[in-house]
């Protein structure tokens, strides 16, 4: 068995969700259930997903959450892209999460074909 921890991946992406969570707790309280709510579930899930992938018992599984957890890092960053143009964060902190995440995607793209091979 694996442990999450361990992976500088998922100690990027635990990161990111803290600063989302520091960052969407600005939001417009109308936000609260709408986008305050989706972009946490969404950034949580990245993180939640390697955690879980860790616990499975072959690599292939691994490797599908690691799919699950791009997919939902793909939803984050159009979420956080919209919270930018709804000025709901300024540009700079878009950019420093945005580039997280983009190496947070690399890192998973990168041990997700260490595991298919």
């Amino acid at each position: 068995m694996r442990d999450f921890k361990k992976y500088d991946v998922w100690q990027s992406s635990h990161k990111i969700v803290l600063d989302i969570y520091q960052i969407t707790s600005t939001f417009p309280k109308e936000e609260l259930f709408g986008l305050t709510s989706q972009i946490r579930r969404s950034s949580v899930s990245i993180p939640n997903n390697i955690a879980e992938g860790c616990g499975r018992n072959s690599d292939k599984e691994f490797a599908q959450f690691l799919n699950i957890a791009l997919g939902s890092l793909s939803e984050s960053e159009y979420l956080l892209f919209l919270a930018k143009d709804l000025k709901y964060i300024e540009s700079e902190a878009f950019e420093r999460i945005n580039e997280g995440l983009n190496t947070v995607k690399r890192r998973l793209y990168q041990l997700r074909l260490k595991l298919i091979k």
